[in-house]
Protein backbone atom coordinates (compact mmCIF):
# COMPACT_ATOMS: atom_id res chain seq x y z
CA UNK A 1 0.00 0.00 0.00
CA UNK A 2 2.98 2.51 0.27
CA UNK A 3 4.34 4.67 -1.30
CA UNK A 4 3.60 4.91 -4.86
CA UNK A 5 4.07 8.64 -5.88
CA UNK A 6 2.79 9.38 -9.49
CA UNK A 7 5.00 12.53 -10.96
CA UNK A 8 2.01 15.47 -12.14
CA UNK A 9 3.40 15.17 -15.81
CA UNK A 10 1.33 12.80 -17.94
CA UNK A 11 4.56 11.65 -19.43
CA UNK A 12 5.92 10.49 -16.45
CA UNK A 13 2.55 8.82 -15.56
CA UNK A 14 2.41 7.03 -19.03
CA UNK A 15 5.70 6.07 -18.61
CA UNK A 16 5.74 5.15 -15.10
CA UNK A 17 2.28 3.00 -15.94
CA UNK A 18 3.55 0.94 -18.63
CA UNK A 19 6.82 0.15 -16.47
CA UNK A 20 5.02 -1.11 -13.82
CA UNK A 21 2.35 -3.25 -15.65
CA UNK A 22 4.96 -4.53 -17.71
CA UNK A 23 6.56 -5.70 -14.51
CA UNK A 24 3.04 -6.70 -13.21
CA UNK A 25 2.54 -9.44 -16.18
CA UNK A 26 6.12 -10.71 -15.75
CA UNK A 27 5.70 -10.83 -12.13
CA UNK A 28 1.66 -11.81 -12.08
CA UNK A 29 2.20 -14.78 -9.92
CA UNK A 30 3.63 -12.87 -7.01
CA UNK A 31 1.83 -13.12 -4.07
CA UNK A 32 0.23 -10.79 -2.24
CA UNK A 33 0.68 -12.85 1.33
CA UNK A 34 3.24 -12.33 3.80
CA UNK A 35 6.61 -13.63 3.57
CA UNK A 36 7.47 -17.14 4.51
CA UNK A 37 7.66 -17.21 8.66
CA UNK A 38 6.11 -13.49 8.34
CA UNK A 39 2.53 -13.22 10.67
CA UNK A 40 0.39 -9.93 10.47
CA UNK A 41 -0.67 -8.10 13.30
CA UNK A 42 -3.65 -9.57 14.91
CA UNK A 43 -6.26 -8.00 15.66
CA UNK A 44 -6.16 -5.36 13.97
CA UNK A 45 -8.64 -2.45 13.46
CA UNK A 46 -9.32 -0.33 10.34
CA UNK A 47 -10.66 1.90 12.00
CA UNK A 48 -7.95 3.02 14.21
CA UNK A 49 -5.47 2.98 11.53
CA UNK A 50 -7.46 5.04 9.65
CA UNK A 51 -5.95 8.45 9.14
CA UNK A 52 -1.88 9.83 7.99
CA UNK A 53 0.90 8.29 8.54
CA UNK A 54 4.69 9.72 7.90
CA UNK A 55 7.09 7.24 6.60
CA UNK A 56 9.76 7.45 8.34
CA UNK A 57 12.14 4.92 7.12
CA UNK A 58 11.80 2.65 3.10
CA UNK A 59 13.86 -0.04 1.86
CA UNK A 60 14.69 2.03 -1.94
CA UNK A 61 12.52 1.71 -5.02
CA UNK A 62 12.40 3.54 -8.14
CA UNK A 63 8.83 4.96 -7.77
CA UNK A 64 10.03 6.82 -4.06
CA UNK A 65 13.18 7.33 -5.11
CA UNK A 66 14.02 11.09 -4.05
CA UNK A 67 11.05 11.81 -2.01
CA UNK A 68 11.33 14.09 0.93
CA UNK A 69 7.84 14.01 3.67
CA UNK A 70 6.15 11.18 2.28
CA UNK A 71 2.88 10.56 4.22
CA UNK A 72 0.15 7.73 3.36
CA UNK A 73 -3.17 8.38 4.26
CA UNK A 74 -5.53 5.41 4.57
CA UNK A 75 -9.65 6.04 4.14
CA UNK A 76 -12.41 3.21 4.92
CA UNK A 77 -14.45 2.76 1.68
CA UNK A 78 -18.21 1.75 2.15
CA UNK A 79 -17.55 -1.44 -0.02
CA UNK A 80 -15.14 -2.71 2.74
CA UNK A 81 -11.75 -1.48 1.07
CA UNK A 82 -9.41 1.30 1.80
CA UNK A 83 -8.24 3.93 -0.53
CA UNK A 84 -4.52 4.67 -0.07
CA UNK A 85 -3.21 8.53 -1.15
CA UNK A 86 0.48 8.65 -0.86
CA UNK A 87 2.03 11.90 -1.17
CA UNK A 88 6.06 13.18 -1.36
CA UNK A 89 7.87 15.74 -2.24
CA UNK A 90 10.71 15.67 -5.09
CA UNK A 91 12.77 18.69 -4.00
CA UNK A 92 14.57 18.14 -7.68
CA UNK A 93 11.74 18.96 -9.33
CA UNK A 94 10.09 21.28 -6.88
CA UNK A 95 6.86 19.14 -6.99
CA UNK A 96 4.76 17.20 -5.04
CA UNK A 97 3.94 13.54 -6.37
CA UNK A 98 1.20 11.81 -5.50
CA UNK A 99 -0.84 8.60 -6.37
CA UNK A 100 -4.29 7.03 -5.28
CA UNK A 101 -4.80 3.29 -4.71
CA UNK A 102 -7.36 1.00 -3.30
CA UNK A 103 -6.59 -1.80 -0.40
CA UNK A 104 -8.27 -5.11 -0.04
CA UNK A 105 -8.07 -7.28 3.19
CA UNK A 106 -6.51 -10.76 2.00
CA UNK A 107 -8.15 -12.51 4.66
CA UNK A 108 -10.30 -11.52 8.03
CA UNK A 109 -10.18 -7.55 8.79
CA UNK A 110 -9.67 -8.04 12.22
CA UNK A 111 -5.86 -9.17 10.61
CA UNK A 112 -3.17 -6.27 9.07
CA UNK A 113 -2.47 -8.61 5.79
CA UNK A 114 -3.82 -6.44 2.38
CA UNK A 115 -2.95 -6.10 -0.75
CA UNK A 116 -2.79 -2.70 -2.77
CA UNK A 117 -3.53 -1.89 -6.03
CA UNK A 118 -2.30 2.22 -7.77
CA UNK A 119 -2.63 0.69 -11.58
CA UNK A 120 -5.76 -1.96 -12.33
CA UNK A 121 -5.91 -5.40 -11.43
CA UNK A 122 -1.64 -5.65 -10.38
CA UNK A 123 -1.83 -6.09 -6.35
CA UNK A 124 1.35 -6.02 -4.00
CA UNK A 125 1.16 -7.36 -0.32
CA UNK A 126 0.82 -4.83 2.23
CA UNK A 127 1.42 -6.43 5.65
CA UNK A 128 1.55 -4.96 9.56
CA UNK A 129 4.12 -6.65 10.71
CA UNK A 130 4.36 -4.78 14.24
CA UNK A 131 1.95 -2.31 15.68
CA UNK A 132 2.04 0.08 18.60
CA UNK A 133 -1.07 -0.39 21.16
CA UNK A 134 -2.16 3.08 20.68
CA UNK A 135 -1.13 2.98 16.36
CA UNK A 136 1.11 5.41 17.30
CA UNK A 137 3.87 3.49 14.35
CA UNK A 138 3.58 0.16 12.45
CA UNK A 139 6.39 -1.92 10.76
CA UNK A 140 5.07 -2.85 7.31
CA UNK A 141 6.52 -5.40 4.78
CA UNK A 142 5.50 -6.71 1.41
CA UNK A 143 5.10 -9.75 -0.02
CA UNK A 144 8.70 -10.52 0.28
CA UNK A 145 11.48 -8.37 2.83
CA UNK A 146 12.61 -6.23 -0.19
CA UNK A 147 9.89 -3.96 0.49
CA UNK A 148 9.62 -2.19 4.41
CA UNK A 149 8.54 0.70 5.72
CA UNK A 150 8.59 2.02 9.25
CA UNK A 151 5.70 4.41 9.88
CA UNK A 152 4.07 6.71 12.21
CA UNK A 153 1.30 9.30 13.13
CA UNK A 154 4.53 11.93 14.03
CA UNK A 155 7.36 12.59 11.78
CA UNK A 156 9.79 11.73 14.11
CA UNK A 157 10.32 8.51 16.67
CA UNK A 158 11.88 8.18 19.65
CA UNK A 159 15.26 6.98 19.69
CA UNK A 160 14.08 4.00 22.06
CA UNK A 161 11.05 3.00 19.91
CA UNK A 162 13.53 3.23 16.64
CA UNK A 163 15.24 0.65 17.59
CA UNK A 164 13.12 -1.67 19.17
CA UNK A 165 11.45 -1.56 15.44
CA UNK A 166 14.79 -1.90 13.82
CA UNK A 167 15.50 -4.63 16.12
CA UNK A 168 12.05 -6.42 15.34
CA UNK A 169 12.51 -5.28 11.12
CA UNK A 170 16.03 -7.04 11.89
CA UNK A 171 14.84 -10.40 13.26
CA UNK A 172 12.31 -10.59 10.75
CA UNK A 173 15.06 -10.53 7.74
CA UNK A 174 14.81 -6.70 6.58
CA UNK A 175 18.20 -5.72 5.26
CA UNK A 176 17.89 -2.64 7.88
CA UNK A 177 21.44 -1.43 7.34
CA UNK A 178 19.69 -0.16 3.30
CA UNK A 179 16.94 1.74 4.86
CA UNK A 180 15.95 5.18 3.95
CA UNK A 181 15.34 7.39 6.88
CA UNK A 182 12.92 9.95 5.32
CA UNK A 183 13.10 13.91 5.66
CA UNK A 184 10.51 16.27 6.85
CA UNK A 185 11.17 19.61 6.58
CA UNK A 186 9.65 22.21 5.42
CA UNK A 187 8.50 22.93 1.72
CA UNK A 188 8.92 26.22 0.23
CA UNK A 189 5.80 28.09 0.56
CA UNK A 190 4.84 27.80 -3.51
CA UNK A 191 5.03 24.44 -2.93
CA UNK A 192 1.69 22.89 -2.15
Amino acid sequence: MHTLPICLSRSRRVLLAGCLAGAALLGACTSTQPPPGVEAVSPFDLQRYQGRWYEIARLDHSFERGLSNVSATYTPQTDGSVQVLNRGYSAEKGEWSEAIGKAKFTGAPTTGSLKVSFFGPFYGGYHVVSLDSDYRWALVVGADLGYAWILARDKTLDTDTRTALLARAKALGVDTDALIWVKHQDVKPNAQ
